[in-house]
């Protein structure tokens, strides 16, 4: 584990609770993707923390080492990070298509054309 305790997992907790409220509180899109970026980077970081072996090496055997890292999480966190980048890159060209369509990128602006569109 980390030198420092318990100290990154609450800088972890931070950073989720900061990307949880960016996505709940904000009516611009853009700032919702932006918050959700920031909520898959904590946990990115959270479970390559939890990765980690105090004094362990690469799991390469060799002679008289008997603790090893599990790189399996690691190989985890970097597919995660490929599919968060395509994801995001998706979720910003339909701001820019709905931006085109519409004219904005508030929510509550969207709603309301939606409603009068309805009418």
């Amino acid at each position: 584990m980390f030198e420092g305790g318990h100290f990154p997992y609450w800088i972890f907790i931070f950073l989720m609770m900061t990307g949880l409220y960016v996505v709940i509180s904000r009516d611009n899109l853009i700032k919702k993707i932006i918050g959700l970026n920031i909520f898959q980077v904590s946990v990115i970081m959270f479970y390559i923390a939890m990765g980690e072996v105090t004094g362990g090496t690469a799991p390469i055997e060799a002679e008289g080492v008997t603790v090893f890292s599990n790189p399996v999480p690691h190989v985890l966190m970097l597919t995660a990070i490929v599919v968060g980048v395509a994801t995001s890159a998706v979720a910003l060209s339909l701001v820019v298509r709905i931006n085109e369509a519409y004219g904005t990128i508030e929510e509550d602006e969207l709603r309301e054309v939606e409603r009068e569109e309805e009418a």
